[in-house]
C-alpha cells in the first residue's frame, strides 16, 4: 500500500496511470464527504475504502484532478478527487466491470475545464503527467 503523504502528487498519479494503461484495479482509502439522512453534504470527511477501474483522469474548473472510475462495488462510475486519496494499493488482476459506452453521449457536467493534450500513443506515463501539467500551467 502507496501513502500519498509519503510521495508528490504527480507520483501518485503516475502510478495511476500507469494502472489505467495496464487495466489493473485499484483499491484507494478515499476521504469523501459525508451526507445527512436527507441526502445534504454535511462539509465532514469520512474515510471509505473503494476498489476502483480507472478509465479517464480530468481536470475540473478548479484545477482539482479527478479520476474516473467504475466502482466494483456498486459496478456505478464515479469520480474521485486525486487529492482526497490518502493511500492505494494497485492489483495485478484485470477489469471486471463494464465501462460507459464511450459512443454514448455524456451527461452534461458543470464546472469541468477541458485540456487537450496530444502526445505520441507509445508516450510512458511519466511523460504524460508532464506533458498534462504543462497544458494546466499554460
Amino acid at each position: 500500500m502507496r501513502h500519498t503523504n509519503r510521495e508528490t502528487s504527480t507520483q501518485t498519479l503516475t502510478r495511476l496511470i500507469k494502472a489505467l494503461d495496464a487495466k489493473h484495479p485499484v483499491t484507494i482509502t478515499y476521504l469523501k464527504e459525508e451526507k445527512d439522512q436527507a441526502g445534504r453534504k454535511t462539509g465532514r470527511l469520512v474515510e471509505t475504502v473503494r476498489t476502483i477501474e480507472l478509465y479517464d483522469v480530468v481536470v475540473s474548473a478548479a484545477g482539482d484532478i479527478l479520476l474516473k472510475a467504475m466502482d466494483r462495488e456498486t459496478g456505478e462510475a464515479r469520480t474521485f478527487r486525486l487529492d482526497r486519496i490518502e493511500a492505494y494499493t494497485v492489483h495485478r488482476s484485470a477489469y471486471v466491470v463494464a465501462r460507459p459506452a464511450a459512443d454514448a453521449k455524456p451527461a452534461r457536467t458543470t464546472g469541468l475545464a477541458t485540456v487537450t493534450v496530444l502526445y505520441p500513443v507509445d508516450c510512458p506515463a511519466t511523460a504524460r503527467v508532464q506533458l498534462l501539467a504543462d497544458a494546466l500551467a499554460a
